[in-house]
């Protein structure tokens, strides 16, 4: 296994970074908005963007909302944090990925590690607030509402595959 470079812990900034706005965007909107299902804002008065607050119990799209808790608890809290933690050991022992896809991972673990933080200490759910109109693509007139670690997640995990598509290595195995 190689040492821990100073390369490898600064991209754990964004992880940071990404926990605390997930974390005070969430305490946000339910210091001020306590009662799920409450519609706070349409920002361009156009319906495109609106701001909703939502409990998710579930994980993307709702997947699992019906499953028992204890069940939910495995799978949506013990399984994600070993995924995580192996994803850590893997950043850290191999020196295959590129600065940006570093980045892009830290952004993943931070987005990861906010939903969890939810999933553990809030009983009713992970909060989720953004709502954005789709305009009827795959047959949904709204993309399900989601929060800033949900958005960490999706954008970095789409940077790390375009990232590795072009940078003309081959996808460590």
């Amino acid at each position: 296994m190689t040492s821990i470079r100073k390369e490898q812990l600064i991209p754990f900034i964004l992880t940071g970074l990404v926990i605390i706005l997930d974390q005070v965007s969430k305490a946000f909107i339910v210091a001020n908005w306590p009662r799920p299902g409450t519609l706070i804002k349409d920002v361009f008065k156009n319906e495109f963007l609106l701001i909703f607050h939502v409990r998710n119990k579930a994980i993307a799209f709702s997947i699992g909302e019906n499953f028992p808790q204890q069940f939910r608890q495995v799978l949506f809290v013990i399984v994600p944090i070993l995924v995580l933690v192996a994803l850590i050991w893997y950043y850290f022992k191999t020196t295959e990925f590129t600065n940006l896809q570093r980045w892009a991972i830290a952004g993943i673990i931070g987005g990861g590690l906010g939903n969890i933080i939810d999933r553990i200490f809030r009983s009713d759910g992970v909060v989720d607030f953004i709502s954005v109109k789709f305009y009827g693509l795959f047959g949904m007139e709204r993309w399900p509402t989601f929060n800033v670690a949900d958005s960490s997640v999706v954008v970095c995990c789409i940077i790390l595959l375009i990232s590795m598509v072009f940078s003309g290595k081959e996808v460590p195995q």
